[in-house]
């Protein structure tokens, strides 16, 4: 396809977020910028989480991931509702009754500012690293196939991706990315329902044969009964619910959109309404994988492989939407800038509040409007070009699915969150050591990683996985438990 028409694309499909981005920023002060003004409506929320949740990396690697691990993914998903239903009914309570912009104060009130500030800053490093590789991914695809072509080098698309964000987000913030991810997951979910469809449509063949053909093929096996293997279904079940306890309920890039809303009835309906959703359009990403490497098998069209020879399941889906119809890349290119946006747009805007709030605190500072405008959009600025370099340093390391980076590395960040607020929220009678905090939290990874390493000399061939997520925040919630006295009673 020409590289003409794949920049024309992304640049409409700009101008139009800008519009949308010029409407939603109209008049919009600080507290539209952090709290929306607490005025979104809940189904849009949820349906804009939808895109926000999935990403670039979802878009490409859960499709492509059926090639090598079929259909294992599904059990992960339904843990994601087992998790959303922890959120609404325990976590969101807690965030609107403390009428929380930052989610990780409730670390100060419950802990000291130590805790917080470590919470922060694991968000901070987990968001950057892995929200950044999801933008990488849009980045390295156009990249591919647009900019490669004119011998321009990586590093140019990826400035002109992050500048556009941070000019969308730049005045109008949470509330401008409430109502762009609708546009961003319209979109996204358009892009597989369409491909999907052309490639029935060219095979002369409906859903339900597909299925079949790739289910007597391997390709459809959702539950793997191995308990020593990575993706043996229980773990995933479990894993899957702490990734979204962890990943959406401790996360202030997810929890941000959420507190928009205009009181806690809403924000959890809008809740288990992403969750239903969510279920429902990874079946459709599973599916447009299964029906991806059927096209291939039968067309004979040649899957693409690395250097080594091995098939790149994160380039299955652009190479055979590519090779379809001009149509069917078009409408690829824009689902993919579209998730791309989606994960990153509210990220930044999330970064810059967890600064403003848990380090510099502006709420509890005597500032006036403009002051805090001003050194929040300096801090804005800053991530954006900490996103810049993430993306542009992790290029040489692009050799394997990206969805799988992304899991380990909120295993290992996040963790510490999930043993912090769980022994917040159920441990009443103990008080921490607020200074032992930060030591605690960087030991837990650093263990959790050797326990991964090492599982299979350890224990018998069992193989850890996403389940690392669990184990690093037990180990955090145990340390926490040895640092801690007896007290009569403790501040939630």
């Amino acid at each position: 396809m020409n590289a003409t028409i794949i920049l024309a694309v992304f640049v409409l499909y700009t101008v139009l977020l800008f519009v949308i981005s010029h409407f939603t920023a109209r008049k919009s002060d600080n507290n539209a910028f952090f709290r929306g003004n607490k005025n979104s409506p809940w189904f849009v929320v949820a349906y804009g989480m939808i895109g926000a949740s999935l990403s670039g990396v979802t878009f490409m690697s859960v499709p492509g991931g059926v090639y090598t691990g079929q259909f294992t993914y599904l059990p992960l998903v339904f843990g994601y509702v087992l998790g959303y239903a922890v959120i609404a009914l325990i976590l969101l309570p807690l965030y609107y009754r403390l009428n929380l912009t930052s989610i990780y104060t409730y670390l100060n009130m419950r802990f000291g500012p130590r805790s917080e500030k470590t919470g922060a800053a694991f968000f901070i490093l987990s968001r950057l690293l892995g929200s950044a590789l999801r933008m990488y991914l849009v980045v390295f695809v156009l990249y591919e196939f647009v900019f490669k072509n004119w011998s321009i080098p990586f590093w140019v698309p990826a400035v002109i991706f992050i500048a556009i964000i941070l000019l969308y987000t730049f005045k109008g913030g949470i509330k401008t990315v409430v109502w762009t991810d609708t546009l961003q997951t319209t979109f996204l979910l358009l892009a597989a329902f369409l491909t999907a469809f052309f490639i029935l449509r060219n095979l002369h063949i409906s859903l339900g044969d597909l299925l079949k053909s790739a289910s007597e093929k391997g390709y459809t096996k959702v539950f793997e009964t191995d308990w020593t293997h990575n993706k043996f279904w229980v773990k995933q079940l479990l894993s899957g619910m702490f990734i979204t306890i962890t990943m959406t309920g401790l996360d202030q890039d997810m929890m941000q959109k959420n507190l928009t809303c205009r009181n806690l009835r809403d924000a959890q309906k809008n809740v288990m309404t992403s969750s239903l959703l969510f279920v429902v359009v990874n079946v459709l990403f599973l599916c447009l994988g299964a029906a991806l490497i059927y096209y291939a098998q039968v067309t004979g069209f040649q899957l693409p492989v690395n250097e080594a020879g091995v098939v790149v399941n994160d380039k299955i889906f652009p190479s055979v939407a590519f090779s379809l119809s001009k149509f069917t890349a078009v409408v690829f290119i824009i689902g993919l800038v579209a998730a791309g946006y989606s994960s990153a747009d509210g990220t930044l805007t999330a970064l810059t509040t967890t600064f403003c709030f848990d380090f510099m605190h502006f709420d509890k500072k005597q500032m006036t409007e403009d002051q805090i405008t001003k050194y929040r959009k300096w801090i804005h600025v800053a991530f954006a070009l900490l996103y810049l370099l993430v993306i542009i340093a992790f290029r040489p390391f692009h050799n394997e699915s990206l969805i799988d980076k992304v899991f380990d590395i909120a295993g290992y960040t996040y963790g510490p969150l999930l043993g912090l607020y769980s022994f917040g929220l159920f441990v009443k009678n103990r008080k921490v050591l607020d200074k032992a905090v930060p030591y605690i939290a960087i030991a837990s990874p650093i263990i959790s990683y050797f326990l991964k390493m090492y599982s299979p000399q350890l224990f018998g061939g069992y193989k850890i996985g996403f389940e690392i997520l669990i184990i690093n925040g037990l180990m955090t919630f145990l340390a926490l438990l040895l640092f801690s006295r007896k007290e009569k009673s403790a501040t939630e």
